[in-house]
């Protein structure tokens, strides 16, 4: 079964049920040698994903050498598989292209209904069209844009285009079919228009260097967003990561498995309209409305940290027509592994329906305010491995449920930004410890060392404040509680 196919499966079963339990292996191998066969010339990396794009394969990462068609984009000419006619370059056939040198004001297309694929080699290619795309793939059976090894590319766009129709392309690069970037080089994408990259299918980024400025969404893949690896900087007027297939339950997913994703972002840092899931890597929200958003949100592996004025990760299903206060059916946020930061001046983690933690990290810097909380949830909340710790504000605070088999604490305690919070055992033993980043009136901790029938003496920077235990829980917010939907 293809990774697509399950997805499909895995959605139709039941997302709450499945998204504990799906899971996968890919190789993300890179291209770019001189030798007769093309293969990667970088470190490959495999990285376990709970979801991936069934479009990208390792035996697409090579290709012919010897048959490469070489264009000098200063003084383009016409070819075998090429054509050129008032600054457009327009590629007809499958195989494999180097483009180097300066397009000044131009376009480079492609449009083919051979089978098989076309490689854009960028090296050291600059391209800009002052009035659409820069690069438009509007027919190929699969294309693959190649930054060739130790190379520095620029594509950038108009900030108007010519064409504005609501099927015209509205990216710098823009794709029709599936599009996959990797690579050891750097591209830098200007989206002035609109967007940066944009496939109307699957995107998938295997490797590379990759800068991305984008009015409105920095990355896009329809059907899906995969980052298997590579270093990805996005600063984007609206989302930075988004995928947003509304009509196939199966696709609309984004997943980070590897690499460095640094994302400053105008809307939300990534928006899925089905599924977020991250297993591996660095990924760093420096600036969002909303962190994360999909309807499931599945942390596994890596340190992902968010920067947001409104939820930190908010699981949310965008379709669905129920009141603020009712659990959505398959609605979750589930974290079993990694290590999640959340810096939120609305609610720190934020689910219509549930939460679950079997694993990882998690560190919540909540609201100040009471209108929201560090917590928010309006299904239950389960947590059974892990280490939590969420400080906020008290008027919405929640708490994991009293039912879950590891234990928790929640503590009324006024501290400053700025202060060390101490959470000792009987015995003297520091059970918990958590910095505040701005003041808080509620902590919320849950670790192994938790103990049901214990009693814990809190200290704000080494003074004690007051005693606790695991039966002054609440799951209940205050009023006004329910997570929040998408806005509009």
């Amino acid at each position: 079964m293809n990774a697509l196919t399950n997805m499909k499966t895995w959605i139709a079963g039941g997302l709450a049920a499945a998204v504990l339990a799906v899971g996968g292996c890919t190789a993300a191998t890179v291209a770019g040698t001189t030798t007769t066969t093309s293969t990667s010339t970088g470190t490959s990396t495999s990285a376990t994903l709970a979801l991936t794009a069934d479009h990208d394969s390792d035996s697409d990462h090579t290709w012919d050498t010897s048959k490469e068609v070489t264009i000098d984009l200063s003084n383009p000419t016409a070819t075998d598989g090429v054509t050129v006619k008032d600054g457009v370059i327009t590629i007809t056939a499958a195989g494999a292209y180097r483009l180097s040198g300066t397009l000044a004001d131009g376009q480079v297309v492609v449009d083919t209904e051979d089978s098989g694929s076309v490689y854009l080699i960028l090296d050291n290619a600059s391209i800009t069209n002052s009035d659409g795309s820069a690069i438009v793939i509007d027919k190929a059976d699969l294309a693959l844009i190649v930054l060739a090894d130790g190379t520095t590319n620029t594509v950038t766009d108009g900030s108007s285009y010519a064409a504005t129709g609501d099927d015209d392309p509205n990216a710098a690069i823009w794709s029709d079919p599936n599009l996959t970037i990797l690579g050891e080089g750097s591209l830098t994408v200007n989206g002035n228009y609109n967007d940066g990259i944009n496939s109307s299918d699957g995107l998938v980024i295997v490797s590379g260097t990759i800068t991305v400025t984008a009015k409105d969404d920095g990355l896009r893949g329809k059907d899906y967003l995969v980052i298997n690896d590579g270093t990805v900087t996005v600063t984007s007027g609206g989302d930075s990561l988004k995928s947003d297939n509304e009509e196939d339950s199966g696709l609309g997913y984004v997943s980070v498995a590897a690499g460095t994703v640094t994302l400053d972002s105008g809307d939300d840092g990534v928006d899925a309209w089905t599924a977020i899931t991250i297993s591996g890597g660095t990924t760093t929200v420096t600036k969002s409305v909303e962190g994360l958003e999909a309807r499931v949100i599945n942390v596994s592996g890596g340190t992902t940290t968010v920067t947001a004025s409104d939820d930190g990760v908010n699981a949310t299903d965008s379709a669905s027509t129920g009141g603020d206060m009712q659990a959505q059916t398959g609605t979750l946020l589930t974290v079993s592994g990694g290590k999640l930061t959340v810096n939120a001046d609305g609610d720190g983690l934020d689910s219509n329906g549930s939460i679950t933690m079997s694993g990882g990290t998690v560190v919540v810097n909540g609201p100040t305010e009471n209108g929201n909380g560090a917590f928010d949830y309006n299904g239950t909340f389960t947590i059974t491995g892990g280490s939590l710790a969420a400080g906020g504000s008290a008027g919405m605070a929640q708490a994991p449920g009293t039912d879950s088999s590891q234990k928790s604490l929640m503590i009324s305690v006024e501290a400053a930004a700025g202060s060390t919070i101490e959470v000792k055992d009987s015995s003297g033993a520091t059970v918990a410890t958590y910095t505040t980043t701005k003041q808080i009136a509620s902590l919320v901790v849950s670790n192994e060392n938790i103990k049901e029938g214990e009693t814990y003496t809190v200290y704000v920077n080494g003074t004690a404040s007051g005693t606790t235990d695991t039966s002054q829980v609440t799951t209940n917010s205050g009023p006004g509680g329910g997570g929040g939907g998408r806005r509009p």
